[in-house]
């Protein structure tokens, strides 16, 4: 059975953008075997590689330039299948938790990572992720057997 396009099964990465080779490293030591870590140093660069490759996380420094982390979140809400974003900063408060959830990310990471919190929040949020994504499958099934199409392809007639 071929699959509908856009649905291929993802590939378990996280787009890390940052200016310091120091999140990526911690980071890659973090997930370990777990996750494939992909560094972009600037936003232009990080919306080239999710052009070309389905990636379900985006952790993006607070402090990155050019570019800020909102026209990042900017960017991936118009891709089709957007990435969840977290924030990343020195000084992660409750202001910009509050300010970048309420404007669509998924969650603030403090600098340095922490291993436990880390873990977490990417265990949360590739679940969300994933469950998003099955939800639009399931969907979009649905409404091509409620067409008549997919009664078509299981009857052959």
């Amino acid at each position: 059975m071929k699959k509908a396009f856009g649905l291929e099964t993802p590939l378990k990465a996280v787009l890390s953008i940052s200016t310091g080779d120091e999140d990526r490293t911690s980071l890659e030591r973090i997930v370990k075997s777990d996750w494939t870590v992909i560094a972009s140093a600037t936003v232009a660069s990080a919306l080239s590689v999710l052009r070309k490759i389905p990636i379900p996380l985006v952790i993006c420094d607070c402090d990155i330039s050019p570019g800020t982390w909102e026209e990042m979140l900017d960017h991936i809400s118009l891709l089709p299948d957007p990435p969840l974003l977290i924030v990343t900063s020195r000084l992660a408060d409750e202001r910009l938790w509050a300010e970048a959830v309420n404007l669509g990310a998924w969650d603030v990471l403090a600098k340095p990572f922490a291993t436990g919190e880390v873990t977490r929040i990417l265990s949360f949020a590739w679940q969300h992720w994933r469950d998003r994504r099955n939800i639009y499958a399931s969907r979009t099934k649905q409404r091509t057997f409620a067409n008549g199409t997919g009664q078509m392809a299981a009857t052959g007639t």
